[in-house]
């Protein structure tokens, strides 16, 4: 990978590949507090041109240059190859500033997975789970995840119900609720399943039908159809 962003916290590389749709793949908090947190999706995106995004402060797409760094990524690869598609994905957090870069970046598809509604106390007041973190949080830009392009939201109803159902229902937004797991253990179980691929495939090649059947088979409901918890 080459590194085309170190400052301000931000660590953005890049793996070349094939095709012009490029794939921006943010990192979560990760398990070690102390250090910048891992690349992620590197395996589900192979062969695919893409950045990994990694915040050392966990500042939920706050951070000042997350944007200039986004910004300056993307023409650095523009500078490289062409690019006609851009599909953005990330677990919790890092689904959080997946959906956040649709703010900066014309995004024409996002995965969320586990992500947040929002993690500001003004708008989430009973949401402590990342306290250690969003305590450190002066200005949340953005307070709420933002739904833009095609977002596909997938959620565990186990523990994250609350956020889920935060997110507005509009037309260009696909949310997949699983009824049997919860924030950390639905990535794990999607890779487990073996879709994680099949899922970006489908996004990158814009097949709404494919990906809608992919999330079905690995148990999740379209929430319209869905059932809810009282």
């Amino acid at each position: 990978m080459e590194t085309l962003w170190d400052r301000g916290g931000f660590r953005i590389a890049y793996r070349p590949g094939q095709g012009e749709a490029l794939v921006i793949a943010f990192a979560s908090i990760g398990h070690d507090a102390t250090r910048m947190p891992s690349p992620e999706f590197i395996r589900s995106t192979t062969g695919f041109p893409a950045l990994f995004v990694m915040d050392e402060g966990r500042s939920w797409a706050s951070g000042a240059d997350f944007a200039p760094g986004l910004v300056a990524a993307l023409a650095a690869v523009r500078a490289r190859q062409p690019v006609s598609r851009i599909v953005a994905l990330g677990v919790s957090m890092g689904g959080f500033c997946a959906l956040a870069a649709s703010d900066v970046l014309r995004i024409d598809a996002t995965l969320a997975f586990s992500t947040q509604f929002s993690v500001d106390p003004a708008v989430m007041p009973g949401e402590t789970r990342w306290c250690d973190w969003t305590s450190r949080i002066t200005a949340f830009r953005p307070a709420c995840a933002p739904l833009q392009g095609w977002a596909c939201l997938f959620h565990g109803m186990q523990d994250d119900a609350t956020q889920a159902l935060a997110f507005p229902q509009q037309p260009g937004t696909d949310q997949f609720l699983f009824a049997d797991q919860g924030h950390s253990s639905l990535a794990p179980h999607l890779r487990a399943r073996g879709v994680m691929r099949g899922l970006v495939e489908a996004a990158v090649s814009g097949d709404r039908r494919r990906l809608v059947r992919i999330a079905t088979s690995a148990g999740g409901r379209l929430r319209a159809k869905a059932q809810l918890p009282r």
